[in-house]
This record gives structure tokens, sequence and C-alpha cells, in this order.
């Protein structure tokens, strides 16, 4: 059972079983810091966490999934949809700023917001030993 597991954590191709692990993966780590955010009740919570490391994660499986499929598709680059990700997940930070009288809000989780984006990004591409430092150090 492990050395199947460790083969799916560590292949390069995307199968829908490598597919699966890693959208389990990212969601338990989108996941727990969600709770954490959301036992602090901040703007953004469990399920908007979740939803950006599964989303981040998808985006960046579709990305690497394409050239593979498609091997006469040259343009197939996982680089690009990884930037457009990261750029999206800016304004999706921004909105979670609030200035109001002289102070400003949110700016920490505007900061997770696009970490856990990265998180996302990075288990979707089969990084999986630097997710559970970013993690500790949130």
């Amino acid at each position: 059972m492990w050395d199947s597991l460790n083969a799916i954590l560590g292949s390069t191709e995307i199968t829908s079983s490598t597919a699966l692990v890693r959208l389990l993966v990212s969601f338990v780590l989108g996941a727990s810091i969600g709770l954490e955010r959301q036992y602090r009740r901040r703007e953004a919570g469990l399920r908007t966490f979740t939803l950006i490391c599964l989303g981040s994660t998808a985006a960046m499986l579709i990305s690497i999934w394409i050239p593979q499929s498609y091997p006469n598709f040259l343009n197939g680059d996982p680089g690009r949809i990884a930037a457009q990700v990261l750029s999206g997940i800016g304004f999706l930070g921004a909105g979670a700023i609030i200035q109001s009288k002289g102070s400003v809000y949110g700016l920490t989780t505007a900061a997770c917001i696009w970490v856990v984006a990265v998180i996302g990004l990075a288990v979707g591409a089969g990084m999986f030993v630097p997710e559970p430092e970013c993690l500790s150090r949130l």
C-alpha cells in the first residue's frame, strides 16, 4: 500500500489517481488553514481557504495534463496558468483588505489567501515537501 501511494505521490504523470490524491492533500491543507482563520473569526474561513487551495491545485493539474495529453500542442506551459492563478488571487486578496478610520484590516487574511493559493499550486505540481513547512509558518 505504501509503495503504491509513494508511486502516486512521486508521479510526474497526471492520472485520475494522482489527481485524486493531490486534490485530497490540497483539501486537507486548505481546510486546516481555513479552520484556524475561522476559529479566530477572520473575514475568510474554512470554505474560502479550502476552495482557494482546491481551485489552485485543479488549475495546476490541468495545466500539467494538457501538454501530456496533447503533445502536438506546442504552447502548453504549466507556468502560464500558475502565473495567472496568482494574479487572480491578488484580486481576491485585495478584496479582503479594508481601510476604515485610518486603520487597515484584513492584510493578514489577504496574505494567507495568497499563500494558500501557492500551496495549492505546489500540491498540484506534486511538491509535497514544502507544504507542511509553509503550513507550520502560518
